[in-house]
């Protein structure tokens, strides 16, 4: 069973094939997948697809993009999202330097309002950074100090040294199709370096799609390219990276379970 821990289902709930997407995953072995909030005035949209498959689970947040327009002025909104039972995590947030289509400012506040959720609740941060690797350091290492929280650097495509801070604060790094890129030689490189019980994998599904099927929408059945890269940069089987990242996922999304058919490695 391979999960895949960050998509956008929603997206194809608007394209009218959500039910064929999952089935497609179910089909292939794809036991888990998590739908991923980006904007609060949607999160009732990404609970109610979580609510109809047993294998799909939710979180609430607001991606850096929308920090202007729809950031949680506190903590409290986020907190009480995040009480419905199919939410497994807090995001994604974080800091998006290289669009900017939020301004900085509000981009660094609803971030630190993520953390005060996600330590409040224990449940997982999703962070997103692109373009702000030292920026992002620094505030996972000075809230860390505040008051311990958990979290994944998911879609990681930021360099060595905020692979290494998050792996020190004990965070884990998901992997996304771009290891699959020809022009990744630095994150495959990462990849070789992180700790096997630290990595998950996603499709981050519309976005992404890994080789070799670059230029289609990507939807969850093709985690599993995703995982065939990232297992032979571990030089192990996939069957071996599948239960690994599984368990891993389970141990950081605690309040997730397994469907009842399937059993957590």
């Amino acid at each position: 069973m391979l999960v895949d821990s960050h998509c956008h289902l929603d997206y194809h709930q608007r394209d009218g094939d959500i039910d064929d997407v999952v089935a497609r995953a179910h089909d292939a072995d794809i036991g888990t997948i998590v739908t991923i909030c980006t904007k609060l005035s949607e999160a009732h949209i990404v609970q109610s697809i979580a609510a109809r498959y047993e294998n799909v689970w939710c979180t609430v947040g607001v991606h850096p993009h929308d920090a202007g327009d729809e950031y949680p002025k506190n903590a409290k909104t986020l907190i009480d999202l995040s009480k419905n039972d199919k939410v497994v995590g807090i995001g994604e947030s974080g800091l998006d330097y290289f669009y900017e289509h939020s301004p900085r400012d509000a981009q660094r506040q609803s971030f630190l309002t993520h953390i005060e959720a996600a330590r409040e609740t224990g449940l997982p941060l999703v962070v997103h950074s692109r373009d702000a690797d030292d920026e992002m350091a620094d505030i996972l290492k000075t809230e860390m100090e505040k008051g311990a929280f958990r979290g994944v650097m998911h879609c990681f495509s930021s360099g060595p040294a905020l692979a290494k801070a998050a792996l020190e604060l004990g965070f884990y790094i998901s992997i996304s199709g771009i290891v699959t890129f020809k022009s990744a030689h630095e994150l495959r490189e990462i990849v070789a370096e992180v700790p096997l019980e630290r990595l998950l994998v996603e499709t981050d599904a519309p976005y992404l799609t890994p080789e070799p099927h670059r230029g289609k929408r990507n939807e969850p059945v093709h985690v599993r390219q995703t995982a065939e890269k990232v297992a032979e940069l571990k030089g192990i089987d996939v069957e071996t990276l599948a239960d690994v990242t599984t368990r891993n996922f389970f141990t950081l999304f605690d309040r997730a379970h397994a469907p009842i058919h399937q059993e957590t490695p």
